[in-house]
């Protein structure tokens, strides 16, 4: 039971998965970003099974700073493309339009980037699993529950999300919102810039 209320308590936290899905409700693309929410889900699944079967053999703390660089970039591009896209409500959706609209590999990757969500999965394969005799087949099934729930983080924010962005009929209100999404996904790109600084000084 702990190892499903520390995921679920790390993965529903303020996040960049979790922001890029409130803006996608906000904007009006909440049906359109499915795939998004499924990439999370499968990356999170994919550093599970790898972490649980193989340890801390396959992604050793020294190279969480790299992890943490490479998100921190994806994670200003992402950024970016937030704060500049301008949305137009008599259009349905923002002019983020289909080439915007997020997708599962945008999930997979920002999920797969991102040093939270190897942090969460590294106490769980090496310590919590163990102590909970999670082995063989169990490790598998545990770790698809898990991923569901991580899946579920940014589509239930980017449900609230849409059902704000239905009380909302001005595009500059609506415009004012994205960049202000945007912009707090450029602080997370920050802190986990910080934390490539930081971690390479320490190696």
């Amino acid at each position: 039971m702990e190892i499903f209320l520390y995921t679920l308590g790390v993965m529903y936290s303020p996040g960049p998965v979790n922001f890029m899905g409130m803006n996608a409700g906000l904007i009006g693309q909440f049906k359109k970003t499915i795939g998004f929410f499924i990439g999370v889900g499968c990356a999170m699944l994919t550093l599970f099974i790898l972490l649980g079967y193989a340890g801390e053999a396959i992604v050793s703390h020294k190279y969480l700073p790299y992890i943490s660089l490479l998100g921190a970039l994806y994670t200003f591009y992402l950024s970016f493309k937030m704060v500049t896209s301008n949305i137009q409500l008599n259009k349905g959706e923002g002019s983020a339009g289909s080439d915007r609209t997020l997708t599962f590999w945008n999930g997979f990757l920002i999920q797969a980037l991102n040093p939270k969500g190897v942090l969460v999965v590294l106490p769980v394969t090496t310590v919590m699993y163990p102590a909970a005799h999670v082995t063989g087949s169990m490790i598998f099934l545990v770790s698809v529950l898990i991923s569901i729930g991580g899946a579920g983080a940014p589509g239930l924010y980017s449900f609230f999300g849409a059902v704000i962005g239905k009380q909302i009929k001005s595009d500059s209100w609506l415009n004012l919102l994205n960049k202000v999404m945007g912009a707090l996904l450029a602080i997370v790109a920050i802190f986990m810039a910080y934390d490539f600084f930081v971690g390479v000084n320490l190696i």
